[in-house]
């Protein structure tokens, strides 16, 4: 990932951005081209601390065949992007551009073993479903032994070990006090969720710019895991 040192967040940040997202594209090179699929996932830590991405696809996915340990994929979590007009700049002589959130996870990827599987979508479920409190979350205890049992038989679970963390949060971070304050002013008034949310962002990094500015433009950041 090419990042502008300006845009480019710690390990910590990048690793707490792609947990918090939850969702992401997986992709692996089969010698011819690369071959990819969307999903959920959740990070956990070995004892030396290093980042471990849990998901699962269905048994038919051809990315299974590069699940060997050996072979390294690419794992994509991107957050929330918008559209930046220059006529939102205070400064003259701007042109367009496009802010966004983004994070790299590269590692080799191994299959689960059965009795690793269970424990994952237990975890995976209860995860997620933290996101619809104050509902009662669902449990895979809810669903019949032969329907499970036939559900898992359907999927393989997979882990990657990630060697290497790259995140971009591209959010005007080199503009001026004055062309930050406009940009982020006029994220936070559009229609679009995403442009608000990174409103919310650029808020974060700059609080005292927004000291007194009037409630109806405050922006809203999404809650967790819907950007």
């Amino acid at each position: 990932m090419y990042t502008p040192p300006m845009f480019k967040p710690d390990r910590a940040a990048s690793l707490a951005f792609a947990q918090a997202r939850g969702f992401g594209t997986v992709t692996a090179w089969d010698g011819r081209k690369p071959v990819a699929s969307a999903l959920p996932f959740y990070l956990t830590y070995a004892d030396d601390g290093t980042p471990h991405a849990a998901f699962h696809v269905a048994r038919n996915n051809p990315l299974i065949k590069f699940a060997d340990g050996k072979s390294h994929w690419l794992m994509t979590a991107l957050g929330a992007d918008a559209y930046v007009s220059a006529d939102w700049y205070v400064s003259p002589d701007q042109v367009p551009t496009w802010l966004y959130q983004a994070v790299h996870l590269t590692g080799t990827v191994r299959m689960m073993s059965d009795s690793e599987l269970g424990p994952h979508l237990e975890a995976l479920s209860a995860r997620f479903e933290s996101w619809l409190a104050p509902k009662p979350p669902w449990a895979m205890a809810k669903v019949t032994a032969a329907r499970l049992d036939a559900l898992k038989k359907a999927i393989v679970g997979l882990i990657m070990s990630v060697d290497e963390v790259e995140g971009s949060f591209k959010l005007n971070q080199h503009k001026s006090d004055a062309d930050y304050l406009a940009v982020a002013t006029e994220l936070a008034r559009q229609k679009d969720a995403g442009a608000q949310a990174l409103a919310g962002e650029m808020r974060t990094l700059r609080p005292q710019l927004f000291e007194g500015q009037p409630t109806q433009l405050d922006a809203k950041p999404m809650p967790e895991g819907t950007m």
